[in-house]
């Protein structure tokens, strides 16, 4: 019988594409995982800035506010409205060269490949979950605002306990979407030298001239993880849903 991880003199692109995923199975094991580590702590972190410049954006000016608050606001929405506009129409792998060789070169910190690769997830993720979470505030019923102020809640509170939580239900399905094309996008962090998953292919490709091979062997790889995570999300949404099985208490007590 065929021993299919035992082929020595590989001819097929099948049999290159086992060859090279066993001979090299470190390598795309470290840069699997230096992919993954780049896409969670990068969508992550730029989850948490997106929500603070989507909060900010959201932001009210007040007609009865001090000049300062109102100055201060508007600053801020000001500073949030650009960053997001940079970092939504420009390329990612523009992104990645100007940050990495703008901080070695320009502020002379020697930073690291995937530290500034990590960095450029983290504005890019920010960026486009801002406008998510601010159309996921906007979805939320003002009359709960208003509602909340009517008992007391102050507009602080209102946003920390009343609206953030429902529009983190709502914005669930895009934060799965960022996070996938994250996963994928760590590809072109190659050309400041990350070791990612690309990379690693691009090197093993390299060593026979078999890059059509390689490049179908982390094809695999990110079809599988995209498809597992995918999977994880909609369980977690189905979950966050909770039953769509109960009665409305009006609807129980017409029926007694």
């Amino acid at each position: 019988m065929l021993n299919l991880f035992s082929i020595e003199n590989p001819e097929k692109s099948w049999e290159w594409m086992i060859f090279l995923a066993k001979k090299y199975s470190d390598m795309f094991w470290e840069g699997t995982k230096l992919t993954l580590f780049i896409a969670i702590l990068g969508t992550l972190l730029g989850f948490v800035l997106g929500y603070v410049v989507g909060i900010i954006q959201d932001a009210k000016i007040n007609q009865g506010d001090n000049i300062i608050k109102k100055l201060f606001v508007r600053l801020l929405k000001i500073i949030a409205s650009i960053y997001v506009e940079i970092f939504r129409d420009t390329p990612m792998i523009v992104q990645a060269m100007i940050i990495y060789f703008g901080i070695r070169m320009q502020a002379h910190i020697d930073i690291t490949p995937v530290s500034a690769g990590i960095l450029v997830t983290v504005l890019n993720t920010g960026a486009y979950m801002a406008e998510t979470v601010r159309g996921g505030i906007g979805s939320i019923d003002l009359g709960q605002r208003e509602g909340a102020w009517a008992m007391g809640m102050s507009p602080m509170k209102t946003m920390l306990y009343i609206v953030l939580p429902q529009a983190f239900k709502n914005i669930i399905p895009e934060m799965a979407n960022t996070f996938l094309t994250n996963l994928k996008m760590t590809s072109v962090l190659n050309v400041i030298a990350v070791q990612e998953l690309f990379m690693a292919a691009k090197t093993v490709g390299g060593n026979y001239y078999k890059y059509f091979e390689s490049y179908l062997v982390i094809a695999v790889i990110y079809f599988v993880l995209c498809f597992a995570f995918n999977k994880v999300f909609i369980y977690i949404e189905k979950k966050m849903q909770g039953k769509n099985d109960y009665a409305l208490a009006v609807e129980y007590m017409d029926n007694q």
